[in-house]
């Protein structure tokens, strides 16, 4: 699905609110209202094992298979599933 390599967006960073982990993306003009974006666990695992460098969703697969007790197929699905999360918000730069 996601073949290319990809790096998040330095830009933003999870804060830890109410004890939810999340970002906030604020809207770019008077229309767009402010969208919050939650992590659990894993997906914040994911984010701080990754960012800062370029990675592939095989490289979130491991991520995942590394530090919980998983099978493959179900690590891709939930790294293909964060990935596609993260790109649709904007969350990753261009490449």
């Amino acid at each position: 699905m996601y073949l290319c390599i990809m790096k998040i967006n330095p830009i933003y960073k999870v804060r830890k609110v109410a004890g939810e982990n999340i970002i906030l993306l604020q809207g770019k003009s008077n229309g767009d209202m402010t969208r919050v974006i939650a992590f659990n666990a894993s997906a914040l695992l994911m984010w701080e094992s990754l960012q800062g460098k370029d990675f592939t969703v095989d490289d979130a697969v491991a991520v995942l298979m590394d530090n919980y007790d998983v099978e493959e197929a179900v690590a891709r699905h939930d790294a293909e599933a964060w990935v596609a999360n993260i790109t649709e918000n904007g969350l990753l730069l261009g490449k």
